[in-house]
């Protein structure tokens, strides 16, 4: 399978769902995005990644694990997205050693608040890209052509986090033992932004 080469495009916020965010990816070498949910930690992470002159006081802790690996001579050399399961993507880090390669397992969001501070680049396989990639037609007479595309990607974002809170309504119907059982499941899957949720509303009740 092809590897695709991303950038990343931006953060966007959802003004009407407090706490939510995702990151926009980009194709390099064409025209489709990738969005992606992610929490409000690692969308701060990033985004103070993102901007080279933030320094926050103390070491977030992205920071402190570039810091320990610069310290024993680890270098992540590339971030990979290699699976999306049920709209959740799973990542590895490449990292290197002593001229030995290790691949980590990782969340997408710390993967690429990692990738940020290795200056390493994104990848994702072409199938995912062609499973999740969206294209956004923007219209070619438009002489603000960027802030079409900053308003459909706005409309983007709203879908992709609308369907996450149309879950988090969902919780409210079953039971605790089924709460339970999702609970298990989401973990299972280390889909930990989903078990945060499920956890929230075992705790409500």
């Amino acid at each position: 399978m092809s590897l695709v080469r991303l950038n990343i495009k931006g953060i966007s916020y959802s003004q009407t769902q407090n706490g939510a965010y995702a990151l926009i990816l980009s194709e390099v070498d064409g025209d489709r995005k990738l969005p992606i949910v992610i929490g409000a930690f690692e969308a701060q992470s990033i985004a103070i990644a993102l901007e080279k002159e933030i320094k926050p006081p103390r070491p977030l802790t992205h920071d402190l694990f570039k810091n320990f690996a610069d310290r024993f001579d680890i270098v992540v050399k590339q971030v990979i997205i290699h699976k999306l399961v049920d709209g959740v993507f799973y990542s590895s880090l490449i990292c290197e050693r002593d001229k030995i390669e290790e691949i980590i397992d990782a969340r997408t969001s710390d993967a690429i608040a990692l990738a940020l501070r290795f200056d390493a680049p994104i990848f994702t396989y072409k199938n995912i890209l062609d499973k999740a990639g969206i294209y956004l037609k923007v219209n070619p007479d438009d002489e603000d052509e960027n802030n079409e595309e900053n308003i459909l990607l706005e409309e983007l974002v709203a879908e992709e986090l609308e369907s996450v809170t149309e879950e988090e309504s969902d919780y409210s119907n079953k039971s605790l033992k089924e709460l339970k059982s999702l609970l298990e499941q989401a973990v299972a899957n280390e889909d930990y932004e989903t078990a945060a949720r499920i956890r929230d509303e075992i705790s409500k009740r």
